[in-house]
């Protein structure tokens, strides 16, 4: 791939993540379903939390993390920086987060609005599954006039989730972008990041993916609910595969199939002693992307996702700084 300034620009809602490991009686209490992604208001965040007991914070959003990911394996062979796009809080931890962000390596664009800045609560039960709580906050003010989309010339992938169709004006700033991205010659990376993602914007999604996307990241999960298939795993990449060039479903431990040029095939996924879900699927776009920018096979590119994301389940929170280097 052509080097270009920026690696990857990529948008999303930057979330402090705060991340505190919970019995299982605990989602049954807040009657919350395990693995799932829930939009509250910060009261009734401040409820939930109050019931815990310790957490730390790391700068998450599922953005975030894939341009973490991709600013870590730089300092193993380097790439080009990548750009984050959000909007943050004019508030102590708005400005704590654009700092862990440019520590990770980040090139840092957020906003800073006249709001609360967004958190998740992140419950990680004994199975190791992750279930979060979100605070939106100044995520939802994020609009056209905050991007700088001269700067997608100058870059080799625009990446960005579903998450962003929760507002209008974050909807039509990343569609904006996807075109403006068509015109320059930068790849558009879309990961549906969500099974209700996929729930509440299926109809908007499969007519929008197949016009502007390059590379499409889902689940298994969310590639049934996109795709309305309950069949194998099999079936329902090859349903999938029309709808971008690079097609790719997760499928766990599994590891993940890629659909490209009219092929299937399956990355194996890596052994790992599991410790905690969070950002696992992120960080595999990260290797995935990564890969790609060193101009690696789609199948290649996959191998460097499930590596990482073998590598961050294994630690608390998508918290690269606990890693040790992996094979590239």
């Amino acid at each position: 791939m052509e080097k270009r300034l920026y690696s990857a620009i990529v948008l999303c809602n930057p979330l402090l993540d705060h991340i505190c490991h919970v019995g299982d009686q605990f989602l049954d209490t807040i009657q919350a379903t395990a693995g799932t992604m829930n939009l509250v208001d910060h009261s009734r965040f401040d409820e939930i939390q109050n019931q815990l007991g310790n957490y730390y914070v790391l700068p998450g959003g599922s953005g975030a993390n894939t341009a973490r990911g991709i600013a870590w394996l730089s300092g193993s062979r380097e790439v080009s920086p990548a750009v984050y796009f959000g909007a943050v809080g004019n508030d102590g931890v708005g400005k704590h987060y654009e700092e862990r962000l440019i520590e990770a390596g980040v090139v840092s664009k957020v906003s800073f609005k006249d709001s609360e800045t967004g958190v998740s609560l992140v419950a990680v039960t004994p199975d190791s599954q992750r279930t979060m709580f979100t605070f939106l906050g100044a995520c939802q003010l994020m609009s056209q006039k905050d991007f700088d989309f001269s700067l997608i010339a100058d870059t080799s992938i625009f990446h960005s989730t579903g998450y962003m169709w929760d507002t209008k004006n974050q909807c039509e700033l990343i569609q904006r972008a996807a075109v403006t991205s068509h015109s320059s010659g930068t790849l558009v990376s879309f990961d549906i990041a969500d099974p209700f993602a996929a729930q509440r914007y299926g109809k908007d999604f499969l007519a929008w993916i197949p016009e502007h996307v390059n590379i499409l990241f889902g689940n298994r999960d969310e590639f049934e609910l996109l795709f309305g298939m309950h069949s194998s795993d099999e079936h329902i990449i090859a349903q999938a595969s029309s709808s971008a060039d690079i097609v790719v479903m997760k499928v766990g431990a599994k590891g993940a199939y890629v659909a490209c040029d009219g092929e299937i095939m399956l990355s194996p996924g890596m052994p790992a002693d599991v410790v905690d879900t969070t950002g696992a699927g992120d960080s595999f776009a990260a290797g995935f992307l990564y890969g790609l920018l060193h101009g690696r096979s789609p199948l290649e590119c996959a191998g460097i996702g499930n590596r990482l994301a073998g590598a961050i389940v294994e630690v608390d929170g998508c918290d690269y700084g606990k890693l040790k280097p992996i094979e590239l």
